[in-house]
């Protein structure tokens, strides 16, 4: 799954949240949050909702709305409302008076004659022959720019593992919703993590495969103590009805 931008936000979750949660799931009660941000990868958008699976310290497993896996998500990611609480509004100056124009009364005065105007000479005027425009030559026009072919959409791959080691992975295009999740075996993922070369990727896939393993070991441990005890009564059956 793509890492997700986590930001700070006044309306994310409480420690007193996620004691109500972790106790209404405990009480086998619905729980219901809300997303934070919209997460392009799932196709989720900003206020989607989701049931949580499960509350683990700051860490919150849901199940959002429209997606068939269960994802890790913390505190500050979620909130209790589908919509963030809205800010203090900001108040509205008070009107200004205009301010009052200051009109003067000038003293009348007896208008003055202008003076007549003194006829000047006629003057010739001389004349420039005007050159004939030249003609624009046109530009070359440029030649049209090739559209490059779109590329496909953007790509991301989730792998998931169950509570009984049973794992799969989800394909998702851009940011449409995620297609159906397929099994696949702890084997072919641990091969390919070891193939990204990222050392905490690798290590937190094994230590899921390793826990597993040992479940497994200390299971098969115990069928087969069950099995000798069962054939030790067998046998003691069995000599009994012989005699």
């Amino acid at each position: 799954m793509p890492p997700r931008r986590r930001s700070p936000k006044t309306d994310a979750l409480t420690p007193e949240n996620l004691e109500s949660l972790a106790a209404a799931v405990a009480e086998g009660r619905r729980a219901t949050v809300y997303l934070v941000e919209a997460t392009p990868s799932l196709g989720l958008p900003e206020g989607t909702s989701a049931k949580v699976v499960s509350v683990d310290g700051n860490t919150v497993t849901i199940s959002p709305k429209g997606v068939n896996d269960e994802l890790p998500f913390e505190a500050e990611e979620l909130r209790m409302t589908r919509n963030p609480t809205s800010g203090a509004t900001k108040a509205t100056p008070p009107a200004t008076e205009p301010a009052p124009v200051k009109v003067e009364i000038a003293e009348w005065t007896e208008p003055v004659a202008p003076p007549k105007p003194v006829k000047a000479a006629a003057v010739k005027p001389t004349t420039t022959p005007t050159p004939a425009p030249s003609r624009p030559v046109a530009a070359p026009k440029p030649p049209a720019a090739r559209k490059g072919k779109k590329g496909p959409d953007s790509l991301s791959v989730t792998i998931h593992a169950g509570p009984d080691n049973d794992w799969s992975v989800t394909v998702t295009h851009g940011a449409r919703r995620p297609g159906k999740a397929q099994p696949v075996s702890p084997e072919s993922v641990s091969r390919a993590v070891r193939e990204l070369g990222d050392d905490a990727v690798r290590d937190a896939v094994e230590a899921v495969i390793s826990h597993a393993r040992e479940e497994a070991a200390q299971r098969v441990a115990e069928l087969s103590q069950q099995l000798e005890v069962a054939r030790s009564t067998l046998a003691a059956l069995e000599q009994k009805d012989a005699e």
